[in-house]
């Protein structure tokens, strides 16, 4: 409920006494001052949203589309991620580590949007402007349209907006600004609450697309309430590993399009490069002829990546082997040993297993898990793979193999890339006949792990 508390308002001068006094201490008359009741406004209420659309019921059909019409970017990676383009009125949340490259991407996507579309307002509440001018000069950024403002401060940040009405506004980052209606400190739970809340109802007023920057814990999920990425529309998440100079765009929430689908830059001394085909990048340096190595063809998205797996089997000088996985979940890991060692025959019981994603890659779907078990048998046998060779399928507990998705997807990509042949589950095959898989690259079907070893691997 909203608290009341009680002034005193001269009548005689105006002046505001905050008790009752029988002679008015400003001007000095006497009974003078009279009670008015004030209404505190309610911190605790969250301020929803105003519409696109006002305040009354529209039918359906007579909605607009005209304000829904996207700004699409020349930046086909970040495009794909967004689903198409920037939504007008969209808040987009954009999360990763310290230094991963999020206002370095953001500020490139800000130049394009103030080339072609309009100013832009760039708010930054813990680097300087001169901090930012340096950035953008190193990136060879100098639009006219792009506006640097560094404020801390939510309303002076609304006012701001209200009074340029720019194309797009990027906040950097939420949990650095603070409102001054609230009590408490910047970053806590309700600051971070109610700041969003308040830009977020900015842009859906207005219609411009609000971009916040958001920290993120030790675990790597964004910091800060939860009910944050339930009042924004899309949810990005850039990852990538230190040592690394990939970096994957995932759309974790995405209520304009997919959320399947990932973007993949490579962070160099001129800003976020796009990565249009990483297979070809991911196997670049790979040797064709060394025992242990696989190609396995993972979905990200809609899209195909072809990328390398690695495995080493080297005896253990340990009662307890080990088993360590770089990309790949650990549990699949341990599964794919344990059905090596029971249904074919390899005794790994004093082996030691590494598994490694080549170029910080990270494949988590069944669809690897042969690709990764002919790897392994590979190093075990000391025996390479056929280098023409990509593998996909899912490894059954009783070692027999299960048809994975997007098979004809796949194989396209794995053809244009110069592989000949592809190992895959039998039941695809014999589905139709095969009459939707292509025919620029030879399709072996095999029914059981057993028999996909003795093709795979080099006699």
């Amino acid at each position: 409920m909203s608290k009341t508390k009680s002034q005193y308002v001269c009548s005689a001068c105006g002046g505001i006494q905050m008790k009752w006094m029988g002679k008015c201490p400003e001007c000095g008359e006497w009974n003078t001052l009279e009670e008015v009741v004030v209404r505190a406004p309610d911190k605790s209420r969250t301020p929803m949203p105003i519409g696109v659309t006002g305040s009354h019921p529209v039918a359906l059909p007579h909605i607009s589309q005209e304000s829904m019409a996207r700004l699409p970017l020349k930046m086909v990676e970040l495009n794909r991620v967004l689903g198409g383009g920037i939504v007008p009125g969209g808040c987009v949340l954009v999360g990763g580590d310290p230094g991963i490259g999020k206002s370095t991407l953001l500020l490139q996507m800000t130049a394009e949007v103030a080339k072609n579309y309009g100013p832009v307002l760039y708010v930054s509440a813990e680097e300087s402007v001169h901090q930012i001018g340096r950035r953008a000069a190193r990136l060879g950024i100098k639009e006219e349209r792009l506006f640097i403002l560094s404020e801390i401060e939510v309303e002076h940040i609304l006012e701001q907006i209200e009074a340029m009405k720019p194309m797009l506004v990027i906040v950097d980052s939420i949990q650095a600004i603070y409102s001054g209606s609230s009590t408490s400190a910047a970053g806590t739970v309700s600051q971070v609450r109610d700041c969003a809340a308040a830009l977020l109802r900015a842009g859906k007023q207005y219609n411009i697309p609000i971009f916040l920057v958001g920290h993120v814990t030790k675990e790597g999920t964004i910091a800060g309430p939860r009910v944050l990425e339930h009042m924004v529309d899309v949810v990005l998440q850039l990852e990538g590993e230190r040592f690394h100079a990939f970096r994957l765009l995932r759309s974790v929430k995405n209520r304009f399009g997919s959320t399947n689908e990932v973007g993949i830059f490579e962070m160099n001394e001129s800003g976020m490069t796009e990565v249009l085909n990483p297979s070809e990048l991911f196997l670049a340096e790979r040797l064709p002829n060394a025992s242990g190595s696989a190609i396995a063809v993972s979905m990200e998205g809609t899209r195909p990546l072809l990328v390398e797996v690695q495995a080493l089997s080297s005896h253990s000088a340990f009662s307890q082997p080990r088993r360590t996985g770089n990309g790949v979940d650990m549990n699949r890991l341990l599964l794919l040993t344990a059905v090596l060692s029971k249904r074919v025959g390899m005794d790994l019981s004093d082996q030691d297993i590494f598994v490694n994603i080549v170029g910080g890659m990270r494949v988590d779907e069944p669809a690897a898990d042969l690709a990764v078990a002919v790897a392994i048998a590979s190093s075990y046998r000391n025996k390479p793979v056929c280098a023409d060779l990509a593998i996909m399928g899912e490894v059954g507990l009783s070692g027999e193999l299960r048809s994975v998705g997007q098979l004809p997807r796949r194989l396209h990509e794995a053809a244009e890339l110069g592989f000949a042949r592809a190992l895959v589950p039998r039941s695809v095959v014999t589905r139709k006949g095969g009459e939707d898989l292509p025919k620029e690259i030879e399709v072996i079907g095999v029914r059981t792990l057993w028999d996909a070893l003795e093709i795979g691997l080099i006699k």
